[in-house]
């Protein structure tokens, strides 16, 4: 119980300092604001079960916004391909890390490709491990290089046509390029129609 209450203060302190700074300028009304006040009149009740419960939904509603503004980062279909609805999932924070991703899928005859860009989620931290040592990267038959200089590993199977490509933009973002009956160029040429520099500022 006291494990719940300590976790639900720290919890409700960061609440209080992030409600602060949307109150000291132009103050909006909207779903995610009007959960952080709820929070915040619970916790001067003294209920802070209700407290927290109002804070992880308003934080349920930010990972779901940071989710459907990625989305704006995939790119279109190049010339000859058609493109899917792109699909964005933000996980719960107890699930996955809070996992946050957007992703799409590309199609030209019996050629298929997917881009998904992931954000907050325990891979991130295991594929930068392959990016620090490149005996690890290349162990599996990966091979290192650049793509509009960002480092990527690319897997590519030319019996089979298949392979992928993941690069870690930022320490924050990993981006997995995965293709089916395609040449090694297509899936080259769809990693580098990723804005990588805006996607280092998002």
């Amino acid at each position: 119980m006291f494990k719940m209450q300590n976790t639900s203060l720290r919890g409700l302190f960061a609440l209080c300092i992030c409600f602060s700074i949307f109150i000291s300028g132009t103050v909006w009304a909207d779903e995610i604001t009007d959960s952080i006040k709820e929070a915040v009149d619970y916790y001067k009740t003294g209920d802070l079960v209700e407290a927290a419960n109002s804070l992880d939904y308003a934080s349920q509603l930010i990972r779901q916004k940071r989710s459907g503004e990625l989305k704006t980062l995939l790119p279109g279909p190049l010339a000859g391909w058609s493109a899917g609805d792109i699909k964005s999932n933000a996980a719960g924070a107890g699930y996955l890390g809070g996992m946050i991703s957007a992703r799409r899928e590309y199609r030209k005859d019996k050629s298929f490709v997917s881009i998904e860009i992931i954000t907050d989620s325990p891979a991130l931290q295991s594929m930068a491990m392959l990016f620090s040592n490149p005996a690890y990267a290349t162990a599996d038959g990966g091979k290192l290089t650049k793509i509009n200089r960002q480092k990527a590993i690319i897997k590519y199977k030319p019996s089979r046509k298949d392979g992928e490509i993941n690069i870690v933009v930022g320490k924050q973002y990993l981006v997995n390029i995965k293709g089916r009956k395609i040449k090694e160029a297509d899936l080259v040429d769809y990693a580098s129609a990723i804005d990588y520099k805006k996607l280092e500022k998002f």
